[in-house]
């Protein structure tokens, strides 16, 4: 039985174990899709990025995360799907977020894991905080990712 897995955390994850965890008792599944989002450099010229401050409201986040889960395993046929995003301080090329989804096929895993990421990043109650040498600054939801839910 395909399962859903959420977490919420401030530690670093294992790719490796994460992408395991989307195997873990799924003989069904013949498409492993995942991505991994992480702390890049800001493109501005005029100020350097030193680190991302994630908050989120627990209890909350993690029932968002699921609802998200549950959308994408009504629009496809999906094995294990796992979820995990950071929350805190993090510093320059470290992880934030994995999306991985199993299915049958590799159009549906691929279509799936994007939905999910379109969607975490429009409708999961996150906040982002840049820390830069310019100082720090709240970001706002970005029109391009609400854009990107759209599609779906």
């Amino acid at each position: 039985m395909a399962v859903t897995q959420v977490r919420v955390q401030t530690d670093d994850f294992d790719i490796g174990a994460l992408s395991e965890q989307v195997r873990a008792n799924d003989a069904t599944s013949g498409a492993i899709v995942t991505f991994t989002g992480i702390v890049r450099e800001l493109v501005a010229a005029d100020q350097s990025l030193e680190a991302l401050f994630l908050e989120h409201y627990p209890g909350m986040t993690e029932k968002a995360l699921n609802h998200i889960a549950d959308q994408a395993r009504a629009r496809w046929a999906l094995g294990n799907i796992v979820i995990s995003h950071r929350v805190g301080t993090l510093s320059l090329n470290e992880n934030i977020v994995f999306v991985g989804v199993g299915s049958a096929h590799r159009a549906s895993a691929f279509e799936a894991a994007q939905f999910i990421m379109d969607y975490l990043k429009k409708a999961a109650p996150f906040w982002k905080k840049e820390i830069s040498s310019k100082g720090e600054v709240w970001v706002e939801q970005k029109q391009s990712d609400l854009d990107a839910a759209k599609r779906w």
